[in-house]
């Protein structure tokens, strides 16, 4: 228990009433931001989340980009606990030179994740999009789906997520292919190929790979070329492992079949809107608004795990290992620990 109050700050939405009282229940002063309508941290100015955070020993954030120079102007910030597992946003490095600890709530969304990655596989397959909008302009014809029963499917990246998925997918009875970067010790009832061969023999290809400089636009002109042309591409990871105009002129072009994306490159890069208005407008595309971890049940997880983790560090433990992306607080230089799989 902490021996004096602490001020926590939440700049997301959702935050429910288990985390606030298990914080609360430590001794902490939990404040939830306050945004507009539509707005997400992500969208506040630096300027806008000093002066939430001005008296913050805790930060539970969302989307918000966490940089050096934000650091320097939060000295009082203990501990940035993202409720989520992405981090390319939060500049490790910076937090561990300003001795302080940024965690991940590993493990919290994964099943939420994985159950809409196969959503978004027979909403394709099935064209759900095509009978919704013929319904509306009551056309009662039948567009022919297909099925997700015993089709090769192509796994990219085997962390938590990949693996929810690939247990979901034993029910269908699929051929399972497997790409990891670094397969040793990776055990999976799957093949694991390269990611070339993946491409050519995979009827649904599903991205579960962090996003980092190896990764980025992974899938690109090379790789949809590679693809069947009853293809399906589904993306439930980060939009930039897709080159979204490459993907665009494929599914345009008909060289794959159809794609699931529940993420998109300009989320990140604000100038390929119009791309990913594009891509919305096909009617052999399900697109979802980043939506993959946003259940009840799941957020619900992920406020827990960032409120524990928050905890731990302001009285003075270490978060589970899996959590931890950087320790500033190490007695010998300034360590960041980075868990790899999504």
């Amino acid at each position: 228990m902490l021996d004096h109050r602490h001020k926590i700050v939440v700049t997301q939405r959702f935050f429910d009433s288990i985390a606030s009282d298990f914080l609360q229940n430590h001794g902490c002063e939990v404040v939830v931001a306050e945004l507009a309508p539509g707005q997400a941290d992500g969208d506040l100015s630096e300027r806008q989340l000093i002066d939430l955070l001005a008296d913050a020993d805790g930060w539970i954030v969302g989307h918000a980009n966490v940089t050096s120079s934000l650091l320097n102007a939060l000295p009082r910030v203990q501990v940035i606990a993202r409720r989520g597992v992405g981090y390319e946003r939060v500049d490790t490095a910076a937090v561990a030179a300003a001795g302080k600890v940024a965690t991940i709530a590993t493990g919290g969304n994964d099943a939420s994740v994985a159950d809409h990655t196969v959503a978004l596989m027979l909403a394709v397959c099935r064209q759900l999009k095509r009978c919704q909008m013929g319904l509306s302009g009551n056309d009662w014809s039948i567009p022919l789906g297909g099925d997700l029963y015993r089709k090769t499917v192509g796994i990219v990246g085997l962390g938590r997520i990949g693996r929810g998925v690939l247990q979901r997918l034993f029910g269908f009875e699929v051929r399972p292919l497997i790409y990891t970067p670094h397969p040793g010790g990776a055990e999976a009832d799957g093949d694991f190929v390269d990611l070339d061969t993946l491409l050519r023999q995979s009827d649904f290809i599903t991205l579960h790979a962090p996003l980092n400089p190896q990764t980025q636009g992974l899938i690109d002109e090379r790789a949809l070329n590679l693809m069947k042309r009853s293809a399906v591409l589904i993306n439930t990871a980060r939009g930039g492992l897709v080159r979204d105009a490459d993907l665009l002129r494929a599914l345009r072009e008909k060289r794959i079949a159809g794609a699931g994306l529940d993420v998109f490159e300009s989320e990140s890069d604000p100038s390929l809107l119009p791309v990913t208005e594009q891509l919305i407008q096909l009617p052999n595309v399900i697109v979802t608004p980043h939506v993959g971890a946003s259940t009840v049940e799941g957020l619900n997880r992920t406020n827990l795990i960032a409120a524990q983790c928050a905890v731990a560090v302001l009285e003075g433990r270490s978060p589970p290992s899996h959590c931890v992306i950087a320790d500033g607080r190490r007695a010998v230089g300034c360590e960041s620990r980075v868990d790899n799989r999504p």
